[in-house]
């Protein structure tokens, strides 16, 4: 399952791993340019408040779901091959996102179906797959140099191919089935309903404003920093790739953790170091490169290890009919929200003279999630995460 995720993860960031060449090829403006990955997140969003209204995850089989979306990925992504125009990429982005809410919240799903003790670490690594699938489209383009953007492009549809070839006949469902639901609508008003739900949500909510508008930016940041390009770790686009698979780590250390301490402590924990790393990273910006370095690969372990956190949150405190539905409700609106954090931090960088003190703009966003986790671990329903231990 994981291998599948970062096949068809790879197709997210695959446009923005070669922003400068399509800002070149196609004489793109820095807006434009960012509308090219919020596209991808708006269509996620699209396609999975339409699968959460409709209850998709809890009424279809799960593996042939994420199948037939990781070959409609796979498809959309290519398009940017054939040079639509701006407004013909957009449109591709944009199916791409739609295309990937029908792998990444069933395979949240399909994971939880495996586990119950260590479920946890296995949701973490689950993430773990989608960090490393979307660090993959900066690897290549940093290995490759000078390497044509389409390969990079061709590479990531390649791999969303992959993910369908294993969804497809490798994959099935585990022991610890959820049962299926039926097609009501009015299901999904019964998840926002939920306290201990709105809590987790929220808790979300503030972890997602902080982490893709990161990975969005984290190549630009790089690139004018001056302490990036000579940093350890080679140029912007490798040191992108680091700080984003970074996050693998921190996807199986917050999953070995929230099994052992507690969901609400483990991502309260790392909200908290990843929105100091936010606050801090600005004061290294002209310094040894060593030192940027460092605080950016902190973040980038911290940013996104508690995020498999909040989605096992939501499979031990929903209806058992309903985990699939309120998954995909609860990534929707984050998803959502990482609309705005994308759009806003270029307009900040514009507005500051550069892109030095942007990220402060992500700490509020870490500091709401650590407050609705703690108040989520005072609640007697939180008894039902992670074995008892909040």
């Amino acid at each position: 399952m994981c291998a599948g995720v970062i096949g068809a993860m790879a197709c997210w960031f695959s446009t923005t791993a070669i922003g400068p060449d399509l800002v070149a090829h196609w004489a793109l403006s820095e807006g434009q340019a960012a509308w090219l990955t919020n596209a991808v997140q708006i269509g996620f969003v699209l396609g999975a408040l339409a699968a959460s209204a409709v209850n998709l995850p809890d009424i279809l089989r799960m593996t042939r779901l994420i199948t037939v979306a990781a070959l409609l990925a796979a498809l959309a992504n290519a398009v940017v091959l054939l040079q639509p125009g701006f407004g013909g990429l957009l449109a591709a982005r944009l199916a791409t996102g739609v295309a990937l809410a029908g792998v990444y919240p069933p395979a949240l799903k399909l994971m939880a179906t495996w586990f119950v003790m260590g479920r946890g670490l296995a949701m973490g690594l689950l993430v773990g797959a989608l960090t490393l699938g979307s660090a993959l489209p900066h690897l290549l383009r940093g290995l490759g140099g000078g390497l044509d953007w389409r390969l990079v492009v061709a590479g990531a549809s390649a791999g969303a191919l992959v993910s369908a070839a294993i969804f497809g006949l490798a994959v099935r469902e585990g022991p610890h089935g959820f049962a299926r639901a039926r097609f009501d609508p009015r299901q999904t008003l019964r998840v926002l309903r939920d306290r201990p739900l709105r809590l987790a949500t929220l808790g979300y909510l503030g972890h997602m404003w902080e982490l893709y508008a990161m990975w969005a930016w984290f190549l630009a940041y790089a690139l004018a920093a001056p302490a990036a390009g000579e940093g350890p770790l080679g140029g912007a686009s490798l040191l992108t790739f680091a700080v984003i698979a970074a996050g693998v780590i921190g996807c199986a250390l917050g999953g070995w953790l929230s099994d052992r301490i507690g969901r609400c402590l483990t991502t309260a924990g790392m909200m908290a170091v990843s929105g100091g790393c936010a606050a801090l990273i600005g004061w290294a910006w002209g310094g040894p490169p060593w030192l940027l370095a460092l605080i950016a690969l902190v973040w980038g372990i911290s940013i996104v290890g508690d995020s498999a956190q909040f989605s096992a949150a939501v499979s031990e405190l929903a209806d058992p009919r309903l985990v699939g539905t309120a998954l995909t409700l609860q990534l929707a609106l984050g998803f959502a929200l990482t609309v705005v954090a994308i759009w806003l931090l270029p307009l900040l960088a514009m507005a500051l003279g550069g892109w030095r003190w942007v990220f402060l703009a992500l700490v509020p966003g870490p500091a709401v999630g650590v407050w609705a986790m703690l108040r989520l671990r005072a609640l007697p329903q939180a008894r039902a995460l992670a074995g008892g231990r909040r």
